[in-house]
């Protein structure tokens, strides 16, 4: 959307104009990007200061507001500017704007930003309004802005200029609004539960703490490669044995070199937390106050819209343990079964498809995400996993082959990952030797054993549980995203062919 006072100008096209006006504000005014300027309120203070101010009705309240032109009307005589906060009208009128200023108006394009001084009123049609009777020019702005009310229909140029995404869509706007205050809402919910925040490497000289592909870079002055983080967990378990805190938390960033999905992105927030004295029990019930906690705070209610569903984040959530929820989808009992071998015959026969070297853990796993992930809508834990594919949990006991584990599904994604942690030094190093042999059979050469942590849990950990939350996944459900790109201000992107 573009100034009709444009098409009056010496040249047809919109940025060239733009130029020819920046360069007579030059030689009109000088600084057309000031260093220095001081509004005296904003927007949404402004609106709220005066929002029993009545119609048609003008105040000798001088106020000093600033921001971007959004709409120009009657050449400039009506503006609106919006800041982060809210929009105000400017009018510019000769029984009050001094003829320097309005002869200014004609110089001011739609995405301009302006300081405007003057008093404050309220129309005869009711709309907040400043009489200006100043108006400073602090930024030109030598690109048309998009169209405010359809926005920006390409949503490659939506995820690839935020910044043109934000200006012309107010969901997007809001949504990360939302986004900063989930972000300061777990933070605060883990202050106020007794967890300390630390701060652990994200380069790492050993990648490790979860399964996924790293990101590798080198390090010229070590001269050693080092790899991006794909989990924090054994830095903060560390913390554990030093004795620092009983209850640690980080809110970070971590990076896995693998697909790109409306789920996915190779670098995403994580925040993860470690509480001594504790089990996967109390985990889940850590979650449960969380996630009521955050529907609340950005909905007001724990029940929210997504997509054509109805989210309740009321708890407690439904539990239920994966051999299960399998036998209840399928009529597999795994339970029954006491070798790899019957595993497999059992799921082939009833028509999956499993590798021939599969075992017991793994067959279960992979009916479970055919057959129950996608069912689970409102929040669930599924409790109980193979030990097979979780290394760091601690056996259920009487059924050595699962594991104290839950994942937190919802809308059919996960969304966290706990365990109770396994802290016995010497069926933790059995469990990741085994883990690294897997890992180099696979042809992953670089994966290395992490001697420091081993040494740290031989000093002894106390027992612990541990929790890992999706941060993106959780803000896409709370703000009713359909797509991950939506709430990472910058997602990543394939670079732009020349």
């Amino acid at each position: 959307m573009t100034d009709k006072t444009e098409t009056a100008t010496l040249s047809s096209d919109a940025t060239e104009v733009r130029a020819q006006k920046l360069k007579l504000l030059r030689e009109k005014i000088g600084d057309v990007y000031p260093a220095h300027f001081h509004r005296t309120i904003t927007n949404a203070e402004l609106a709220e200061k005066y929002k029993d101010l009545e119609s048609d009705i003008e105040t000798t309240d001088v106020v000093t507001v600033a921001g971007r032109v959004y709409s120009s009307r009657n050449s400039g005589m009506f503006m609106d500017i919006h800041d982060a906060g809210g929009k105000i009208q400017i009018f510019s009128h000769k029984d009050v704007t001094p003829e320097a200023a309005r002869e200014m108006l004609s110089m001011i394009d739609i995405g301009d930003i302006i300081g405007v001084t003057g008093t404050v009123r309220r129309t005869k049609r009711g709309e907040l309004s400043i009489n200006a009777q100043e108006i400073t020019m602090l930024t030109k702005s030598l690109l048309p802005m998009p169209e405010k009310w359809n926005g920006i229909a390409d949503i490659e140029i939506r995820y690839r200029k935020r910044h043109l995404d934000i200006m012309s869509n107010d969901e997007s706007k809001l949504r990360f609004q939302q986004r900063s205050k989930i972000l300061s809402g777990i933070r605060r919910f883990m202050e106020d539960d007794g967890f300390m925040e630390v701060e652990t490497p994200m380069l790492h000289s050993v990648y490790g703490g979860a399964t996924a592909d790293p990101f590798k870079t080198h390090h010229n002055t070590l001269k050693q490669d080092m790899y991006l983080r794909i989990a924090p967990e054994l830095f903060l378990k560390r913390t554990l044995v030093s004795g620092l805190t009983d209850k640690v938390f980080e809110i970070n960033r971590n990076f896995r070199n693998e697909g790109v999905s409306t789920r996915h992105n190779p670098e995403f927030t994580m925040m993860e937390c470690y509480w001594a004295y504790a089990d996967y029990e109390d985990i889940m019930d850590l979650v449960e106050r969380l996630f009521e906690k955050l529907a609340l705070q950005v909905h007001g209610t724990t029940e929210f819209p997504f997509g054509d569903k109805e989210i309740s984040f009321k708890g407690p959530f439904k539990r239920v343990p994966m051999p299960d929820a399998v036998k209840e989808a399928t009529g597999i009992d795994f339970l029954a079964m006491k070798t790899d071998e019957e595993a497999r015959a059992a799921a082939k026969a009833a028509g999956f498809e499993v590798e021939k070297d599969w075992t017991w853990g793994e067959c279960l796993a992979f009916i479970f995400e055919e057959k129950v992930e996608g069912t689970l809508i409102q929040p669930s834990h599924v409790t109980h996993f193979p030990k097979d594919i979780s290394p760091f949990a601690k056996e259920v006991p009487g059924e050595p082959r699962l594991v104290e584990r839950f994942e937190t599904y919802c809308n059919a994604w996960e969304l966290g990952n706990a365990f109770s942690e396994l802290n016995d030094p010497e069926e933790q190093r059995r469990r990741m030797v085994e883990q690294l042999e897997q890992a180099h059979a696979r042809g992953e050469k670089d994966k290395q054993l992490d001697d420091e942590f081993l040494d740290a849990i031989d000093q002894g950990m106390p027992p612990a549980g541990g929790l890992g939350i999706g941060v993106d996944r959780l803000t896409m459900l709370l703000t009713n995203a359909p797509s991950i790109r939506d709430v990472i201000l910058f997602p990543a992107r394939k670079a732009k062919a020349d």
